[in-house]
C-alpha cells in the first residue's frame, strides 16, 4: 500500500493526469526498490467532464518487468552463444590445416634451429588460438557425457608435451610430478584435458619469461578419503582478492582479448565429473589451482585399456 500511496500522492501533485482510459506505467522508488506500476484513470460515472471525480486503478507489474528484463536478457545470451559458435567452427576448420602444417614444418627444419625455432612459435600460437575456439564450443554445448577409466597421469603426461612448445616460446618450463603408479579416474578425458590446457595458458599468462609451472598429481596417503587432487601452481603476479570471488563467471577477465571462458569452463567440466575445483592465490607466491576428484580403486592392475592419444586426435580443436 505504501507504493500505492506514493503514486497517488504523485498524481494528485501533478497537473498533467494519465489520459483516461489509457494505462500507463510508473516507476516508483520505494524502500525495498524500484517498482513499476500500471496506472489506469476512469471517469467516475463514465462522464470526465461532470464532477471531475474519477477511479485510480492501479496493477503492480514488477515482477512482470523483472521477468521481461530476465527472457530478453537469455535471448540476448542465446543469440550470442550461437553467433560464437557459427565463428568457433568456421574457424576451426582452417585452423585444422593450419596446424598440420605447422606440424609437418617442424620436422622438416629440426636440424635448422633458427627456422625450427620460428616454426614452434607459430605452432605455439595456433595451440592458444585452438584452445579459445574450443572453449567457445564446449562453454555453448552441453556434449553428452561419456565417462570411462582414465589414466590421469598419462593424460597430463599428453597434454603437458602438448604445452612445451608454447612454454619455451615464452621462456617458461613445466615441472610436472606424479605418483610411480598409475592413477585412474572416471572422466571423459578430452574435456578434462581441455580443463588442463586452459590452467595452463592462464598460468603461462600471468609469469614473465624464466617461470615455471608446476603440474602435480596427489592421491593416496596425501589426500584424505578416495581422492585424486591435481594442482596447477605457478609463480605469477597473483590474483587480486577483489577477483577472487569473479573468476569462475563466464566473460568475466582481466586479460584483453580473451573471451573469460577458460574458467568457467574449468570449473563446468570438473564438476560434472564430481569434483571440485578451488583456487588460491598470492601477489608474491603466485596461484595454485587445485581439482579434486574421486578416485577409482579398483583399476590399477593389468589388462585396464590404456586410453587413445585424445592429443593425436587433435582434441583441442574438435
Amino acid at each position: 500500500m505504501g507504493v500505492a500511496r506514493e503514486v497517488i500522492e504523485k498524481l494528485e501533485q501533478t497537473s498533467s493526469l494519465p489520459v483516461a482510459g489509457v494505462e500507463q506505467e510508473w516507476p516508483v522508488d520505494a524502500q525495498d526498490g524500484p517498482h513499476f506500476l500500471a496506472v489506469t484513470r476512469t471517469p467516475l460515472g463514465g462522464n470526465e467532464e461532470s464532477a471531475g471525480d474519477w477511479i485510480l486503478i492501479l496493477r503492480d507489474i514488477t515482477e512482470s518487468k523483472r521477468l521481461e528484463k530476465e527472457r530478453e536478457a537469455a535471448r540476448r545470451t542465446q543469440d550470442l552463444a550461437q553467433m560464437s559458435m557459427l565463428l568457433a567452427h568456421e574457424i576451426r576448420n582452417p585452423l585444422g590445416s593450419l596446424e598440420l602444417f605447422a606440424s609437418l614444418l617442424a620436422d622438416a627444419t629440426e636440424e635448422r634451429p633458427v627456422l625450427h625455432k620460428w616454426v614452434e612459435q607459430v605452432q605455439a600460437g595456433l595451440r592458444t588460438l585452438s584452445a579459445t575456439v574450443n572453449n567457445v564450443l564446449q562453454f555453448h554445448s552441453e556434449p553428452r557425457s561419456e565417462l570411462s577409466p582414465v589414466n590421469v597421469v598419462s593424460l597430463l603426461t599428453q597434454t603437458l608435451d602438448f604445452l612445451q612448445p608454447l612454454a619455451r616460446q615464452r621462456g617458461m618450463r613445466i615441472d610436472f610430478t606424479a605418483p610411480g603408479s598409475e592413477v585412474f579416474l572416471r572422466a571423459d578425458p578430452h574435456r578434462l584435458q581441455q580443463v588442463f590446457v586452459n590452467l595452463a595458458l592462464n598460468a603461462f599468462r600471468a609469469m614473465s619469461g624464466g617461470g615455471a609451472l608446476r603440474v602435480s598429481v596427489e592421491c593416496g596417503d596425501a589426500v584424505q578419503g578416495l581422492q585424486v587432487r591435481v594442482v596447477f601452481r605457478d609463480h605469477g603476479v597473483g590474483i587480486p582478492s577483489r577477483h577472487l570471488a569473479k573468476i569462475f563467471e563466464a566473460g568475466f577477465t582481466t586479460s584483453a582479448g580473451s573471451p573469460g571462458l577458460g574458467l568457467a569452463l574449468a570449473k563446468k567440466v570438473v564438476e560434472q565429473h564430481q569434483g571440485k575445483i578451488a583456487v588460491e592465490s598470492d601477489s608474491e607466491k603466485g596461484t595454485a589451482f587445485t581439482l579434486s576428484f574421486p578416485r577409482l580403486e579398483d583399476l590399477n592392475q593389468p589388462g585396464v585399456p590404456e586410453i587413445p592419444s585424445v592429443l593425436g586426435d587433435r582434441v583441442l580443436v574438435a
